[in-house]
């Protein structure tokens, strides 16, 4: 485990080979979740590929849960990572939130970037609306008053069916984060729309979904990736939010061709 402070606040890393390899990708994790859901993809992963995880503010063992961050702070938390590992260029992957943390990161740094992934995310997810239903529940009930539906929504009814203990772990994922940090990244998802900003991205783009996504159906990635001037739309079949999770191959297999890709 390796820890640095980032704009005051702890953050939890792990760097896998080198800052400036050619092949660096960089996670960045969803709500509900630390950088552990990347983990199945590393058999997957060619030995030449290295990989820069972090838990998220307010997630897993990383801090800053205690007071209120938006968007803009989990933006400036990445780049700084960034600036202290002495990163220059990279592929940068995010899924869900942390898919517009990538995307509000090259808005404030598109130096850092030598090719963009966004894993199950938009450009906007969700409705202030639907925000403050969820984050009023919680608040009223805990992280396990919402656990049930998030489940449904990650994973695919098979996955429910066949890999119980695989699912009873990330339930207790969710369920053990910050209900501070949480309500706070509900908040920078509430208020992050990065339309305007898509149409500007000039690094090659692979945009990827899960064909059972309940957190942002396909429909929603497509119209995303249509904002990004020449991205590659993808689906994987027989997955719902969190592809690094339940389809582990395929999801590894796009992101090797595209990396390699000239």
């Amino acid at each position: 485990m390796a820890f640095a402070t980032i704009n005051g606040n702890v953050m939890h890393y792990e760097l896998i080979g080198e800052a400036k390899a050619k092949n660096l990708i960089v996670f960045s994790n969803g709500l509900g979740t630390d950088f552990r859901i990347w983990l199945p993809l590393f058999d997957e992963l060619g030995e030449d590929v290295s990989v820069l995880l972090y838990d998220s503010r307010g997630h897993g063992l990383s801090g800053g849960a205690d007071k209120p961050f938006g968007m803009d702070d989990l933006v400036s938390d990445l780049a700084e990572l960034c600036d202290f590992l002495d990163i220059r260029k990279a592929t940068f992957c995010g899924l869900s939130v942390g898919g517009l943390v990538c995307q509000g990161l090259w808005k404030k740094r598109p130096d850092l970037f030598r090719k963009l992934v966004l894993c199950d995310t938009a450009p906007r997810i969700g409705t202030a609306e639907i925000w403050a239903e969820r984050m009023a529940g919680i608040e009223k009930g805990g992280l396990e008053s919402a656990a049930d539906n998030a489940m449904q929504r990650w994973f695919t009814p098979a996955f429910h069916e066949d890999r119980a203990d695989d699912l009873a772990g990330y339930r207790l994922m969710m369920t053990r984060q910050s209900v501070a940090g949480y309500l706070s990244t509900c908040a920078a998802l509430r208020d992050a729309d990065f339309s305007d900003v898509l149409p500007t991205v000039t690094v090659p783009t692979l945009v990827v979904v899960g064909d059972q996504d309940g957190s942002t159906p396909p429909e929603t990635v497509q119209a995303g990736a249509g904002l990004i001037p020449g991205a590659r739309f993808e689906v994987i079949e027989d997955c719902a939010h969190l592809p690094c999770v339940e389809q582990p191959e395929a999801l590894a297999e796009l992101i090797q061709g595209f990396m390699r890709k000239q």
